[in-house]
């Protein structure tokens, strides 16, 4: 157990917990167990990538999308805490979804429509082009790119390398709609056979949604293997995919 603020630890007293160290987040998450399970994440603070965004972000969803409710939000001199409630099932990484995969892909499909159905009137929260790209620039500049973490296809290259190649591939167009931002297969919660709800909401907000299909493309494809990429994208629509596109928001993915 770590140490937490006074608050949040009278929130959280007489729970059991336990670490999750499925997915790629800086934040630690741990599962707290008890009458009603809760989840709460400790991060560094990060002018970066702030969980202060997420709790904004999740209390702008509310009655939008299945997403967890913020219970507490605080930051300490080094720290922030952001406590939630459970989205009960399990996530769609599961192996336990192999038995019949070709339904996983229907309710994935299914839920990324269900996002990108969210309005974006309104919605205070930018991750276009030229917001990501902005950013991913500084990230260079600042040596926060892990070229360790690269995917296979971009092994070996240099963070200024693929820089470049992002100004130079840059879409002409934005097909714009509210999108998860991260939407790999850990943050989707399968609970039965319907979509539960959605997790790690940090990275949401207004953007192509070639964004959201690509890294759901890839995190098929490394959960499942690519045969089953067709049926997805299929079941959401896409008859004729932009594999361009896809292509590029990988790339810009290799930045954060």
């Amino acid at each position: 157990m770590q140490h937490v603020p006074l608050k949040l630890a009278t929130m959280i007293n007489g729970y059991e917990w336990k670490q999750i160290t499925i997915g790629m987040s800086d934040a630690s998450t741990y599962l707290l167990a008890g009458g009603e399970n809760l989840y709460l994440k400790i991060q560094p603070f990060s002018k970066e990538s702030p969980l202060y965004d997420e709790k904004i972000k999740l209390e702008w969803l509310q009655g939008r999308l299945d997403v967890p409710e913020v219970l507490y939000y605080g930051r300490g001199e080094y720290k922030e805490f952001l406590l939630m409630t459970e989205i009960k099932g399990i996530n769609a990484s599961d192996e336990t979804h192999k038995k019949n995969v070709e339904h996983l892909m229907k309710l994935l499909a299914q839920g990324l429509r269900e996002i990108h159905s969210v309005s974006i009137d309104n919605c205070p929260f930018q991750q276009t082009l030229y917001v990501k790209i902005l950013e991913a620039g500084l990230r260079v500049e600042q040596q926060l790119v892990d070229e360790d973490d690269f995917d296979d296809i971009r092994a070996g290259q240099k963070a200024e390398e693929l820089y470049q190649e992002l100004l130079k591939k840059r879409p002409v167009e934005e097909d714009l709609v509210f999108t998860h931002g991260d939407y790999c297969l850990p943050n989707i919660i399968i609970n039965g056979n319907s979509i539960g709800g959605f997790i790690d909401m940090g990275r949401a907000g207004i953007a192509d949604r070639y964004q959201d299909i690509a890294l759901a493309v890839r995190s098929i494809t490394y959960n499942f293997g690519e045969t089953f990429v067709p049926i997805f994208l299929e079941e959401y629509g896409l008859s004729e995919p932009d594999y361009s596109k896809i292509y590029y928001y990988q790339l810009l993915d290799e930045f954060f």
